[in-house]
């Protein structure tokens, strides 16, 4: 685990070994689970750092089979001493063979062949060099040619181990088209001739916004989920900080915009524990139980934030993490620093703009000001009508309305935001809005 992080721990986390957190259960079948979810992405760069990008398919087989050939095997003669050796042995001795049997033009076969013959029979390698793979994996499935939307598909695949039909369930989608995606998307990659590296220099630093934004766009979906049963998805979340973790563990990403990007995230996941109530309902932070606050995870959002500090750049980043700050360091909700949350919004709204952004400004003017002014703000969000589709703009309005008195505004409102609520605990928490205006 990242230093500054002990025990990071939510729901269905299963750390390794080698994060120095407690091993993972030597059942075959969890170890293998375990694995796979945390060491597809090291698997995956080492084969294409050795194979070359245009084989990124064979890779992804061969690992899978990797995995199931261990799980076969652990489960007839046991878990062996050093479970990550054997799985990278297997699949660089199934990376060869099926090498052996291709017929590659160029040569180049042979040459692939030969450095596999030339690796250990235990293939070890070093913390660097995987975080380095890792990385490198990380910057090829961001790659500014690549769609952002299909980066994030790509990383959940590559990267997170994520089966198709899984990606197709977080982003509500088919099977079928998220194949297609992802067909579309190696085809660019094998097209444009987009290597999988690690850059440096000026380069270095537009990858990095590329990187960046597809971990908060994974972060942000598993924090609100678009639809569904579930508003919290907590794997998604999960993964985008540990991938984050290895990156501002590295020189190429120690930067004080991922930091900030870091400390939003854990500050964010700080608070997972109350979101939801027992029966999965959406609870609000004024009906939250701030003792489930997760204090160390709030301790490593604070620290990374600070780092993020360094120099004189100021990010979206930031500002989100400030604002999240607030809330973690308040007592309860009535001591909630709203004029400082405020100036975050403020800052925010000159930096980058959008009517999801200025609704939030406009929640926080309604908490220092009152919610008439709230509602003035609301109406001037510039291009409002882009909010028209989305059920927070009446949940909001709605809020306002009944803390004016004027329950039939309100429940106008809410029953306006239960049409376009698209997550189960959103809609159930919108009725019983709905039915405290009496209607």
């Amino acid at each position: 685990m990242f230093a500054g992080v002990p025990n990071f721990h939510l729901p269905g986390d299963a750390p390794t070994a080698r994060q120095g957190a407690p091993a993972p259960s030597r059942q075959p079948a969890q170890l293998v689970e375990h694995f796979f979810r945390h060491e597809t992405g090291r698997l995956h760069g080492a084969l294409i750092r050795i194979l070359g990008v245009e084989n990124i398919s064979l890779a992804e087989d061969v690992t899978q089979e990797a995995m199931m050939r261990a799980l076969h095997s652990w489960s007839m003669g046991g878990v062996p001493a050093n479970p990550s050796a054997w799985i990278t042995r297997v699949a660089m001795n199934l990376a060869r063979d099926t090498m052996r049997h291709r017929r590659m033009a160029g040569g180049k076969e042979q040459g692939i062949i030969t450095h596999f013959e030339q690796l250990r029979p235990d293939t070890r390698a070093d913390e660097h060099e995987i975080h380095d793979d890792a990385l490198r994996l990380m910057f090829g499935c961001c790659h500014p040619e690549i769609a952002t939307d299909a980066q994030v598909v790509l990383a959940l695949k590559v990267l997170c181990g994520f089966s198709t039909a899984e990606i197709a369930r977080a982003f509500f989608s088919s099977d079928a088209a998220i194949d297609k995606q992802l067909t579309r998307t190696k085809q660019r990659i094998r097209d444009a001739g987009i290597r999988f590296e690690i850059p440096e220099g000026a380069e270095l630093a537009a990858r990095l916004d590329g990187v960046l934004a597809t971990l908060y766009l994974l972060f942000n979906e598993g924090y609100k989920a678009s639809a569904g049963d579930r508003l919290v998805r907590v794997e998604l979340c999960l993964e985008a900080v540990r991938l984050l973790q290895l990156l501002v563990a590295h020189p190429a990403g120690n930067t004080p915009r991922a930091h900030a990007l870091l400390a939003l995230m854990l500050l964010t996941a700080a608070r997972f524990p109350a979101r939801l109530g027992e029966h999965g309902d959406l609870l609000r932070l004024d009906g939250q139980d701030r003792t489930k606050w997760s204090p160390p995870l709030i301790d490593a959002g604070l620290k990374h934030l600070a780092s993020a500090a360094q120099g004189t750049e100021i990010t979206e980043y930031h500002l989100q993490a400030g604002i999240a700050a607030i809330h973690c360091l308040a007592p309860d909700y009535a001591s909630t620093d709203w004029a400082g949350i405020l100036r975050h919004y403020d800052e925010l709204a000159r930096l980058k703009s959008s009517p999801i952004i200025e609704l939030n400004r406009a929640v926080a003017i309604a908490h220092v000001h009152g919610p008439r002014a709230g509602l003035e703000a609301v109406a001037k969000i510039p291009q409002r009508d882009r909010l028209d589709g989305h059920y927070l703009l009446y949940a909001v309005q709605g809020e306002l309305h009944w803390r004016l008195g004027d329950h039939r505004a309100a429940a106008e409102n809410f029953r306006r935001a239960l049409t376009l609520a698209q997550v189960g605990p959103e809609q159930v928490h919108l009725t019983r809005m709905l039915e405290r205006t009496g209607s």
